[in-house]
């Protein structure tokens, strides 16, 4: 996890950046946009870089617009990954994914204490290893897009129990390809469990979200993952 493709183009971050509001979601702090009376919510898990990178913002704001309310929570109780005042692998052990998974929870129980009858999460690198981990609690989430995750093995990955989608990078070495398709097959043998994986061509970890914004081709690769990511959702999350 701890990989140089792992930290690679971190983004700028911006607090102000999305056309939602902040709240505080299962006591944390949160990125909120879409309609307050949708009774379905998505939530999205960031990589390490946390919850005010404007490009995770801006698809939480396209998955909104598809009538969702959708909740980024800050995992990290303001202390994302910085390069710069971090031991990389200290960070790391100190933001563990049990503990993303165990105040995942907690923010879907407020959702659905306030109204939410289905939820669906999805989540990127560190968030995708979070988000298996939900998707063996059935009634946690209703399902699961995991986005170029960190390395998630095929022992956790059969313990998934709500349908399924991973899309990866052809060019990970975090998660290499040859990974995704173990990970496909396990899904495969397990009949009860919808799922779809794919694998994307040309691109690198991280590509969903930390994509530049000039490179017409980088961009066309992530709004096809965007793409396929509201697509999962729209089949089951209704």
């Amino acid at each position: 996890m701890s990989g140089p493709q792992c930290i690679k183009n971190p983004p700028t971050l911006n607090s102000a950046s999305g056309i939602g509001n902040l709240q505080e979601i299962g006591g944390l702090s949160s990125y909120v946009t879409g309609s307050v009376d949708s009774k379905l919510a998505i939530l999205l898990i960031s990589d390490v870089f946390g919850y005010e990178a404007p490009l995770l913002r801006k698809l939480a704001d396209k998955v909104a617009a598809a009538g969702y309310l959708v909740v980024v929570p800050d995992f990290f109780y303001g202390e994302p990954l910085d390069r710069e005042k971090h031991d990389i692998q200290t960070w790391f052990k100190d933001h563990g994914t049990d503990k993303g998974c165990e105040d995942a929870k907690a923010v879907v129980e407020h959702l659905k204490s306030k109204g939410v009858s289905a939820i669906g999460a999805s989540g990127f690198c560190w968030g995708g290893m979070t988000v298996s981990k939900l998707a063996k609690h059935e009634s946690t989430i209703g399902a699961a897009v995991i986005l170029h995750p960190g390395p998630i093995t095929v022992d956790e990955i059969n313990e998934v129990k709500v349908p399924t989608a991973i899309l990866a990078a052809e060019n990970d070495h975090i998660f290499p390809p040859d990974q995704a398709k173990l990970l496909s097959a396990a899904l495969s043998a397990k009949s009860e469990v919808e799922n779809f994986v794919k694998i994307f061509p040309g691109v690198e970890h991280g590509w969903t979200v930390r994509y530049n914004v000039e490179d017409e081709s980088a961009v066309k690769a992530a709004e096809e993952a965007h793409s396929d990511m509201l697509n999962w959702f729209t089949k089951f999350i209704k």
